[in-house]
């Protein structure tokens, strides 16, 4: 098995792979997990984040209201499968009032870092940045400075730093529904002031893999394997009938991470399932959150489905890793 950081998770979600799958990740059997009806006005719960925490789970749930708002709320769970999300949005902090006004949040990712859960997520300040905070308890919630100028999405943070420096990965944009994106990784030193800038990798422009021809952007926080960083993405497609994503996997190197050692050729997860392909933006998956168990390699990854409900699919460090190196560009 790849070695792989983090910590035993005996409690991970996890059904074993059906004897007719032959793809390197299954979904479960009970999909979604979550559906419209999250909270009490939620029109959709999806694209949001979770970690282990006490005995259980805690997460950062994007919820569109039925009046369409974009917030974020914390959520709870005994076993990862079903959860209680709080009704009202988090309230976030400490910071600057200005940076503290709120225009809209969503797309969350958490990162276990120093022992403190750090969010970061698609924060409006005069357009798409990423927002960042801090809390130990799920209860109070530190936000700090945003992490870079308008316009940026899918903020992700490495969960150790790397030769003294905090490490973010980002897909800077426009203001709109951007119809382009690469990968960046930023440097830290405090987490506040972002620079160091390097360009990770790029859109394929070209048939000979076409799924990611659109935009890509980073997805749950890179899980650290013996072959390197782990990181699961999304990539896009423009056709016909609107955009489609899907799911592909890199490795990146472990000391300097903004160097792609492999990056998948074919996708690894499409909207193939019914509820990933009808609802308020068909026919996407977007992965945000991945549990992992250091001692039997399983994962756990948890994706928004067609921008309207949860879900939950499962697969290994073992498969992702021979996926990845074997279905390289």
């Amino acid at each position: 098995m790849h070695i792989l950081s983090g910590t035993s998770l005996p409690n991970i979600p996890w059904e074993d792979k059906p004897q007719s799958c032959t793809e390197p990740i299954w979904r479960f059997s009970g999909n979604p997990i979550i559906g419209r009806n999250g909270n009490k006005r939620s029109n959709s719960v999806f694209n949001s984040a979770v970690v282990p925490f006490r005995d259980g789970f805690a997460g950062v749930f994007r919820c569109d209201s039925r009046s369409i708002s974009m917030d974020l709320f914390a959520g709870f769970s005994k076993d990862g499968y079903h959860w209680q999300i709080e009704d009202d949005p988090i309230v976030f902090e400490d910071a600057d009032p200005e940076i503290l006004k709120k225009e809209y949040r969503y797309d969350a990712r958490i990162t276990m870092l120093e022992g403190k859960y750090y969010i970061t997520w698609c924060n409006g300040y005069h357009g798409p940045t990423i927002g960042a905070a801090w809390t130990e308890d799920f209860k109070i919630f530190h936000q700090l400075e945003n992490a870079f100028l308008p316009f940026n999405r899918n903020g992700v943070l490495f969960p150790r730093k790397i030769n003294g420096m905090y490490m973010m990965l980002s897909r800077p944009s426009d203001n709109g529904h951007t119809p382009f994106g690469d990968i960046y990784l930023s440097q830290s030193k405090d987490l506040e002031f972002w620079g160091r800038h390097r360009f990770v990798f790029s859109t394929i422009k070209s048939d000979y893999s076409a799924w990611q021809s659109t935009k890509v952007g980073p997805g749950p926080a890179p899980i650290e394997t013996d072959e390197g960083w782990l990181l699961i993405y999304h990539g896009v497609l423009t056709t016909c009938n609107g955009y489609v994503y899907r799911v592909g996997t890199a490795l990146l190197d472990l000391d300097e991470p903004w160097k792609v050692k492999y990056r998948s050729r074919d996708y690894l997860m499409a909207p193939w399932e019914l509820y990933e392909c009808v609802g308020d933006v068909p026919n996407v998956v977007f992965p945000c959150a991945a549990l992992t168990d250091k001692d039997t390699g399983r994962i756990a990854v948890y994706y928004g489905c067609a921008d309207t409900v949860t879900g939950l699919a499962f697969t290994t460090i073992d498969e992702l890793v021979q996926f990845t190196k074997q279905h390289s560009v």
